[in-house]
């Protein structure tokens, strides 16, 4: 039995991993290419200085990347390293796996090319986003939070020279150029990667051993319907380009408001990215982050 519940166990990991690790390797080549090829200056010149602004434009920034939420992280990281402000970055990382032409584009096939989920689920992740953008700008002080995510980096590579690289960079030859992408870009993938391998054994241990029609039991009314599906969510860790079709799969035991709670809450916090985020930024901080992103998330589902 337990050889049986193993083997089950095993499949689910390697699952887990070939969905993630292609989005992965595509968050950390844009990260690698942030570093190369984006300045501090034309960032600044970018991003709006008021704070409304700025998280309104990093929630949009999020539709023109095709990813999920395995890679996204490294992305936010070194956004933030580029001093984006921290609640643009967040903004970001929160409707990037969503609002992205792939993920509209699963999610409107999954639920019979129809229009309403993917509206419902677009208009509550932008919502979320926002909102939680918001109350991190005026929680965070976001100068302490990036010296910790630049002296974290520091222990990972040897970045003492950072600066140096900065201008060596400029002057690059192009093939020099691709060359250190290639070279940022495996070293970020072997950082990123055990992570990913973490997060994706605890997610497969999870779905084996914690029955789904244990949970689905539970949910006989809206407020314990939402929360068993935000739980489903974060223990299955599905990619969000494929969340919708297991979401689809709950119609007939759920209304809408539940099945928009999983397939929100999913693609902004599961096993995976959790455990990326820990090893990127403060403990504190993706706590009050996560507590957000449930509060927010929950809230919406109650009114749709």
């Amino acid at each position: 039995m337990l050889s049986q519940s193993l083997l089950q166990m095993n499949t689910i990991f390697i699952s887990l991993l070939i969905e993630a690790v292609p989005f992965v390797v595509v968050g950390v080549f844009i990260s690698a290419l942030i570093e190369l090829f984006v300045t501090e200056e034309m960032i600044t010149k970018v991003i709006p200085k008021n704070r409304f602004l700025s998280v309104t434009m990093g929630t949009c920034i999020g539709s023109l990347f095709p990813g999920c939420e395995c890679g996204i992280v490294p992305i936010t990281q070194r956004l933030v390293k580029k001093r984006v402000p921290l609640h643009a970055a967040i903004a970001f990382m929160l409707t990037g796996p969503i609002i992205n032409p792939i993920v509209i584009f699963s999610t409107y096939i999954a639920f019979g090319n129809s229009w309403k989920m993917v509206f419902y689920r677009c208009g509550l992740a932008i919502c979320v986003s926002f909102v939680v953008g918001i109350i991190i700008s005026f929680l965070f002080r976001e100068d302490q939070l990036r010296e910790y995510i630049y002296n974290k980096g520091k222990k990972h590579q040897h970045h003492d020279h950072h600066h140096h690289h900065e201008h060596d960079h400029r002057k690059m030859s192009f093939i020099g150029k691709v060359k250190a992408v290639i070279d940022h870009a495996i070293d970020e993938f072997f950082s990123v990667g055990k992570f990913l391998v973490i997060g994706s054994l605890i997610a497969s241990a999870m779905q084996t051993f914690i029955k789904t029609s244990t949970l689905l039991s539970m949910g006989n009314t809206k407020v314990t319907a939402i929360l068993v599906m935000i739980l489903l969510a974060f223990i299955l860790s599905v990619c969000s380009e494929a969340d919708a079709f297991i979401a689809a799969s709950f119609r007939n035991t759920f209304p809408i408001g539940p099945l928009t709670a999983f397939l929100v809450f999913g693609a902004m916090v599961d096993m995976k990215n959790l455990i990326m985020m820990l090893s990127f930024f403060k403990k504190k901080f993706v706590l009050t982050l996560v507590l957000l992103i449930f509060v927010c998330v929950f809230t919406g589902a109650l009114f749709i």
